[in-house]
């Protein structure tokens, strides 16, 4: 049969057209050029296909808060914040932010223990030791929702267990500058550190549109990044969605999943510790605290910023999701288990000026006096708080070629 050389050419530019397209689907895809892509993938492991760093829009709703929580701007959906967040985990995990390449900001909070660290004080770039033990990361469902959302009574919570950060970036560049922490003298010795290597170049341009590293964009994506650490899977939050309740007051319900132990300790925990650390574990019920640790203490916590006799004393009440993970325990890593906290808080609680009312009886420390089984039972349900899943999830791990 004789070719038809018009048909062929047609043909050919049919399959051409195709090809284009197809092409630019998988550009569209993948997120990056080719060059860049072969750029990140020398020294990062870094998918072509962008992760989705916005919290979960069904799991906000089953938790009360409708269209995606109070203050929160980011559920879903967003690729420049993807992009954001994707250079945040870069910069979470790069040592190049201290002064001296060895630490980083998962060097004090690792994924492994809920984004917290295992010793009472952390290790700075030098080897000094922290002044306060570092606070995790993923005892949060949010931290635009648990922070930006206020609490019960309308007190927002602040980082720090001294509350003087209003924000994470806030936080992050005070960390970044500490003289004890990673030691840079400022953040433009930083940012003119990581200016020549050409994957930031890639990620930052990705992300704010040019590839000139400035400490505003630096700190914005480490924001996007750690406020997208979001632990909600948890036995707890499993047996919430399965009741017939809706929203905060499932927490109030029996769940059928527990066990009669984790069910008892849910009731010892919402009628002894819920009105501090909340009873859904979304928002704080109240924001900072004396819990009469000391009668007279070293650290003054908030009092030490403020110098407010009222202040001296008061600490951060922590957000407790993953508390069975982020051991020792207190503003000074004081206790070693859970066991040594429930002991503390049932008969060891001091009579300090400015104990919160809640803890007082009399004028006198509360006394819970819990029994051997009301401990057991106590911790089991403290333990359902752990999110597994948060542990090992591939878009907050390392993304480095080690």
């Amino acid at each position: 049969m004789k070719s038809n050389p018009l048909k062929a050419f047609a043909i050919a530019t049919v399959i051409l057209v195709f090809a284009s397209c197809e092409d630019q689907v998988n550009r569209t895809l993948l997120h990056y050029s080719d060059e860049d892509y072969a750029v990140l993938t020398e020294r990062l492991n870094l998918p072509s296909e962008l992760y989705e760093y916005g919290l979960d829009r069904d799991m906000f709703i089953n938790l009360g808060f409708g269209g995606g929580g109070p203050g929160n701007s980011f559920i879903t959906g967003n690729e420049t914040k993807n992009h954001m967040a994707t250079l945040g985990r870069v910069l979470f995990y790069d040592e190049q932010l201290s002064v001296n390449n060895t630490v980083s900001c998962a060097s004090c909070h690792e994924q492994s223990l809920a984004f917290a660290d295992d010793d009472s004080h952390s290790l700075g770039f030098e080897g000094g030791l922290s002044l306060r033990n570092s606070l995790p990361l993923g005892n949060t469902v949010g931290f635009e929702v648990a922070y930006g959302g206020g609490s019960i009574n309308g007190d927002r919570a602040r980082f720090g267990w001294d509350e003087a950060n209003h924000d994470v970036a806030t936080q992050t560049e005070a960390a970044i500058t500490s003289t004890i922490e990673m030691g840079m003298h400022d953040m433009r010795q930083l940012t003119e550190k990581l200016q020549p290597i050409d994957y930031y170049q890639v990620l930052f341009r990705k992300a704010f549109g040019n590839q000139q590293i400035k400490s505003e964009a630096l700190l914005i994506a480490l924001d996007e990044f750690v406020n997208s650490i979001s632990s909600n899977r948890s036995e707890f939050d499993k047996a919430a969605m399965l009741t017939e309740v809706d929203g905060p007051l499932a927490a109030f319900e029996p769940f059928d999943e527990f066990t009669n132990a984790q069910n008892n300790g849910k009731d010892i925990y919402n009628a002894k510790c819920g009105s501090c650390h909340s009873m859904d574990h979304t928002l704080t019920a109240i924001a900072t605290a004396n819990n009469g640790l000391e009668l007279n203490y070293q650290d003054q916590g908030v009092g030490g910023h403020t110098n407010l006799q009222q202040d001296m004393g008061v600490f951060k009440v922590p957000f407790l999701r993953n508390v069975g993970l982020t051991a020792p325990y207190m503003h000074d890593g004081r206790f070693e288990t859970l066991e040594e906290v429930v002991d503390f808080y049932s008969t060891g609680i001091k009579p300090h000026t400015n104990l919160h009312p809640r803890l007082r009886v009399a004028n006198q420390p509360v006394r819970f006096n819990f029994t051997e089984q009301e401990k057991s039972d106590l911790i089991a349900y403290l333990h359902t708080l752990t999110d597994h899943e948060l542990l090992t999830e591939a878009k907050w791990s390392d993304p480095f070629k080690r």
